[in-house]
């Protein structure tokens, strides 16, 4: 096998054409995440953003993105924002990975939102944790979707849904609103939460806003950027910054003003939401890998993904192992301080702002 190491940018025509074939033909390849699009507009901000081009008999086979850094250490393209990651390929295709991150000049590669379907990884590789990713399956429609949750949380949302009615106006979504204004507002709910819990706010990036704005109502059909908005009369309640595919919606950035927040608008967001995808031809809304009390109420099954990471038999490789060893210890400690937890999360954050 033949492998090219590209910057995105450097991707030809026919190669996105393959790139998005192999994702139709495949539904765990089918996020957005794992599009070219997201490739390229990470490539736009970082410059340790790859893409192998492995070609079999003269006939492209797959792509591998991913992020080059020092001592050949390995990362998903977009690691820390990514939440689907592999290897994009044709049907039935095998590969050696280590003789795939010796021509990508990588000693380890590190995973930690692995699709399903990646067997040479995990067989070659030592895995760590796996861990469920909730989707709301759409692929017999809506009307079978609410069939398979539980009664409870339909009445619950119905009763909500009248009161938020009867208090403040009919609701309404736009799957998609191309407005920038709303996706400030989104932005400005979702940082305010982030902050309020103590946790680190990737929204407060320049350089993070500006892939996210890029791929904001993108023409594609492999990778848009989605704002999708409930209203209840004329002011937006809810809204959701996610990525789409023709068959996935991946959702990343769900927010509500929280002067609502005893209707559950989140919920009342994602149940219309589920309602529009299907009458769209999506089969999958993908809520991302944990858990929380709107997911599980959601959720009609789990996709697993996996964390861990696969290297070669050298020096640098060791060297990975020890540092990612280390690195781990040092976030348990710092996770089980609350203190010290806010405090690296204001270092953080301050360390952000200067960039």
């Amino acid at each position: 096998m033949d492998v090219t190491v590209l910057r995105p940018d450097e991707l030809t025509a026919a190669d996105l054409g393959a790139w998005g074939a192999m994702q139709r033909a495949t539904l765990a390849l089918a996020n957005p995440f794992l599009a070219s699009e997201f490739a390229r507009a990470v490539g736009h901000r970082r410059a340790t953003a790859r893409v192998a081009r492995l070609s079999e008999g003269g006939r492209i086979a797959g792509f591998f993105p991913f992020e080059r850094h020092a001592l050949g250490s390995g990362k998903p393209i977009g690691s820390g924002f990514c939440d689907c990651q592999g290897l994009i390929h044709r049907p039935g295709l095998d590969w050696d990975p280590a003789e795939l991150l010796r021509a990508c000049g990588l000693a380890l590669w590190e995973y930690d939102h692995l699709t399903a379907g990646q067997t040479p990884f995990e067989t070659a590789g030592t895995p760590r944790a796996r861990a469920s990713s909730p989707v709301m399956e759409l692929d017999g429609g809506h009307h079978a979707y609410l069939e398979r949750l539980r009664h409870k949380v339909v009445r619950t949302a119905r009763s909500q849904e009248r009161r938020l009615t009867r208090d403040v106006g009919p609701l309404r979504l736009d799957f998609h609103t191309p407005d920038p204004v709303l996706l400030d507002t989104l932005i400005r709910w979702k940082s305010d939460q982030q902050q309020s819990k103590g946790r680190r706010d990737i929204l407060s990036r320049t350089w993070f806003l500006a892939i996210l704005r890029e791929l904001f109502d993108l023409p594609s059909e492999s990778c848009s950027g989605t704002l999708s908005v409930l209203r209840a009369g004329e002011a937006p309640v809810a809204m959701l910054y996610g990525l789409r595919s023709q068959e996935v919606y991946a959702t990343w950035f769900p927010a509500y003003d929280t002067r609502f927040a005893k209707y559950s608008p989140g919920i009342l967001l994602h149940l219309k939401l589920a309602e529009a995808a299907a009458e769209r031809g999506i089969v999958h809304i993908d809520m991302g890998k944990g858990t929380s009390r709107y997911k599980d109420a959601l959720k009609t099954a789990d996709l697993s993904v996996t964390e861990g990471y696969v290297g070669r038999h050298t020096p640098a490789a060791m060297l990975c192992r020890l540092r990612m060893a280390s690195d781990r210890t040092a976030h348990a400690a710092i996770s089980a301080n609350p203190r010290i937890h806010r405090a690296a999360v204001r270092a953080v954050g301050a360390v952000d702002r200067l960039r």
